[in-house]
């Protein structure tokens, strides 16, 4: 039989084993997202860079100021695309690591976190894409001065793409943040209802560093993070822990 002190390098090591299985399986699904991406690199490049082609003017088109950015960039586009498409998968694989050794009730509240989470996030990223980039780019390009030519390297444009994505799917999380706060006992959704009112002031502070240094994007962001703040303190209602009022004793 295994004495106490030899079972736990063996559970140690099981775990390691389990993690490196979970690791291998979370890279091979992005790998293969990865590949099947990079044949269509130039055409996921173009529809990202839609918003900004159409406000341009007639004929008018990006620049590469670095040789091979032409190739780069749509290769780096191509990979955060598989990181995006394929981040149900990568979650699959961290939750099937950790849920083993999660309570019923922790498993029980977890998994629907972290579903809501990813949706979440796709919205806030479908957001910027479908409203907030074409609204800014207008906006930009209507401020441009008739002298002025815009040009925009196809780099920095996928980076400025990116972070904007970043910054609204995270911003997205809000009410999973709450729900996770309630969860803890570090807040309870009465203060958060009582706290609204400098949420709405943090809210534009954050919107005003996040984004553009433009107001349609502030707002964009500002007003949806209002109203999942709402929905934050609606969902910390039904999961806040009951408090258990004492009996007096006889």
């Amino acid at each position: 039989m295994l004495d106490a002190d030899s079972e736990v390098p063996a559970r140690l090591i099981d775990h390691l084993i389990e993690l490196r299985s979970r690791l291998m399986w979370a890279l091979a699904g992005l790998l293969l997202v990865f590949g099947c991406l990079m044949p269509f690199a130039s055409e996921l490049y173009d529809r990202i860079a839609f918003p900004l082609i159409s406000q341009l003017p007639s004929g008018q088109r990006m620049i590469a100021i670095d040789p091979a950015g032409g190739f780069f960039v749509p290769v780096k586009l191509a990979f955060f695309t598989a990181l995006f498409i394929a981040a149900p998968w990568l979650l699959y694989q961290a939750w099937a690591f950790v849920a083993p050794g999660l309570y019923k009730r922790e498993k029980k509240l977890a998994a629907p976190l972290l579903a809501s989470s990813v949706l979440l996030f796709y919205a806030g990223c479908a957001f910027a894409y479908f409203l907030v980039l074409p609204a800014v780019f207008h906006f930009l390009t209507k401020f441009t001065p008739e002298s002025v030519q815009m040009a925009p390297d196809l780099g920095k444009y996928i980076d400025f793409v990116l972070v904007l994505f970043l910054a609204f799917g995270a911003s997205f999380e809000l009410p999973v943040a709450l729900v996770i706060l309630v969860l803890l006992g570090w807040v309870t959704p009465k203060q958060l209802t009582e706290w609204r009112g400098y949420a709405v002031v943090g809210i534009f502070v954050v919107a005003a560093v996040i984004t553009p240094p433009d107001v349609v994007s502030q707002l964009m962001l500002a007003i949806p993070m209002m109203a999942l703040y709402e929905a934050g303190i609606i969902a910390s209602r039904f999961v806040a822990p009951k408090k258990v009022e004492a009996t007096p004793e006889a």
